[in-house]
C-alpha cells in the first residue's frame, strides 16, 4: 500500500476537484518504487520540481497524487495516480497526453487502465450506436454478427466490388474495407464507395437481406468530412476508422458530428506504445465513440493472449458510467473452422471478422461465406 510519507508536500485535494485515476504497471524494486511512482505522478501533471511551486491551488488540485502501490510480483508494481480532470480540458488528445504523454517514453511503464470521473464520461460521451445499433443494422437480434474485409491492396474499385458482391450473396452481415484502402489512385474513394455500395445492395435486394458496407476513412479532418458526404450519398450508415492513425481528437469529432453513423475502430498503430490493449481498444476507444472495436484474436497472426482478449471484450461490453456498449470484433488470421470455439469464448455479443479465410476460398467464396453465416446462426440456438 501507499506510504504516505512519500508525499509530504501535497495537501488534500479540495472536495470539488475531480480526478482521473491512472493505473500504471511499473517495473522496479520495492525500495525504489515509491520514488518512481512519485516521479510518474509529477511528470504526468506539472512536469517540474514540486518544491518550486508556490501556488496553493496548483499544489492541492493539480499536482498528481500517488494513491496506491501494489506489488504484482516478478518485479512489477501497480501504481495508481490521481490526475486532475481539469488538466485534460475534457478533450480526447489532451486526455491521453495527461495519462501517458511523457511517461510513454520511459520503457519501464505500461499504461494499464484508467478510471474516469463522471464529467469526462459525460463530455466524451461514448458510442452513439453501439451494440444496439449494429443489431438493428444487421437484423441479428439474438446471435453473433458476421463480418469480412475487402482485400488485397492494389485492386481497383471494380474488382473490389466483385468480391464484395460475392460476400454479400453469402449472406454476411457486414463488409468493411481493409484499413489500408484509402484514396489511392488505383482505387479512389469517390469511385470505390458508390460502386461497392451498389453491388452489395443489389446482391441481397431480391431476398430482402441486409449486408452493410463500411468504407475506410482516412486523411485529415477536412478529407474525412468529404468522405462521409460520399458515404451518405451512397446510402451507407457505417464506416471504418483507425483512431490512432487519424488521431483521437479527429475521431471523436467525426463521431459527434455524425451520430447516425456507426463507427468501427481499427487497431492500426495500437501497438506503437505501451498501453494495455484492453484499456486502449476496449475502454478508451469506447469512451471516444467507437461503436465496434476490432482487435487481434488469440491464436491468430498476432500475439494477444486469451486473457487479454477476454479483458478487452469485457472492457467493451461492461457497464461504464451509463455509456453504450461497444461491440468486440475479434479478427486477425481467423478461419471458419474456429467459429464455434470463438462463439463459446465470446458469446453472442460479438462480431466475428474473417477476411483472408473467406477470400482464400476463391471460386467457393459465396458457399464458404454462407457456411460461416450458417454456423454462427446455429450457435445462437444451441
Amino acid at each position: 500500500m501507499l506510504d504516505t510519507s512519500l508525499r509530504p508536500h501535497v495537501a488534500s485535494a479540495s472536495a470539488g476537484s475531480a480526478r482521473v485515476k491512472a493505473v500504471y504497471h511499473v517495473a522496479g524494486t520495492a525500495d525504489q518504487i515509491g520514488v518512481r511512482a512519485e516521479a510518474i505522478a509529477v511528470e504526468q501533471s506539472v512536469e517540474m520540481p514540486v518544491a518550486a511551486i508556490t501556488d496553493r491551488t496548483v499544489l492541492e488540485e493539480i499536482v498528481g497524487r500517488v494513491e496506491d502501490i501494489r506489488d504484482l510480483g516478478n518485479g512489477v508494481f501497480e501504481v495508481h495516480v490521481g490526475l486532475a480532470a481539469a488538466t485534460t480540458g475534457l478533450e480526447p488528445g489532451q486526455l491521453l497526453n495527461m495519462l501517458f504523454g511523457n511517461t510513454s517514453i520511459h520503457s519501464d511503464v505500461v499504461l494499464h487502465d484508467a478510471i474516469f470521473p463522471d464529467e469526462i464520461l459525460a463530455a466524451l460521451g461514448g458510442p452513439r450506436q453501439g451494440l444496439p445499433g449494429w443489431r438493428t443494422r444487421s437484423g441479428a437480434t439474438n446471435r453473433a454478427m458476421t463480418c469480412s474485409a475487402l482485400k488485397p491492396q492494389g485492386l481497383g474499385a471494380r474488382e473490389l466490388a466483385t468480391i464484395a458482391g460475392k460476400l454479400a450473396r453469402g449472406g454476411i452481415d457486414f463488409i468493411k474495407d481493409d484499413h489500408g484502402l484509402a484514396d489511392q489512385r488505383y482505387s479512389p474513394f469517390a469511385e470505390r464507395v458508390p460502386r461497392i455500395a451498389e453491388l452489395v445492395h443489389a446482391a441481397r435486394a431480391g431476398e430482402g437481406g441486409k449486408t452493410g458496407y463500411l468504407p475506410s476513412l482516412s486523411g485529415n479532418l477536412d478529407q474525412i468530412r468529404r468522405q462521409i458526404e460520399i458515404v451518405r450519398t451512397a446510402g451507407l450508415d457505417a464506416v471504418l476508422i483507425a483512431p490512432m492513425v487519424t488521431g483521437l481528437a479527429t475521431f471523436h469529432t467525426v463521431v459527434r458530428e455524425n451520430p447516425d453513423i456507426a463507427f468501427m475502430a481499427h487497431p492500426a498503430m495500437a501497438g506503437a506504445g505501451r498501453i494495455a490493449p484492453p484499456f486502449l481498444l476496449g475502454k478508451l476507444f469506447r469512451l471516444m465513440g467507437a461503436d465496434a472495436t476490432v482487435f487481434p484474436n488469440h491464436g491468430g497472426r498476432f500475439g494477444y493472449s486469451s486473457d487479454t482478449c477476454h479483458a478487452l471484450a469485457e472492457a467493451a461490453l461492461s457497464p461504464l458510467g451509463g455509456l453504450t456498449s461497444t461491440v468486440p470484433v475479434p479478427a486477425g488470421g481467423m478461419t471458419p473452422n474456429r467459429v464455434k470455439e470463438m462463439l463459446q469464448f465470446y458469446g453472442n455479443d460479438v462480431m466475428l471478422l474473417i477476411g483472408g479465410g473467406l477470400l482464400a476460398a476463391g471460386a467457393r467464396m459465396i458457399e464458404e461465406t454462407a457456411l460461416f453465416v450458417q454456423t454462427v446462426a446455429q450457435h445462437a440456438h444451441e
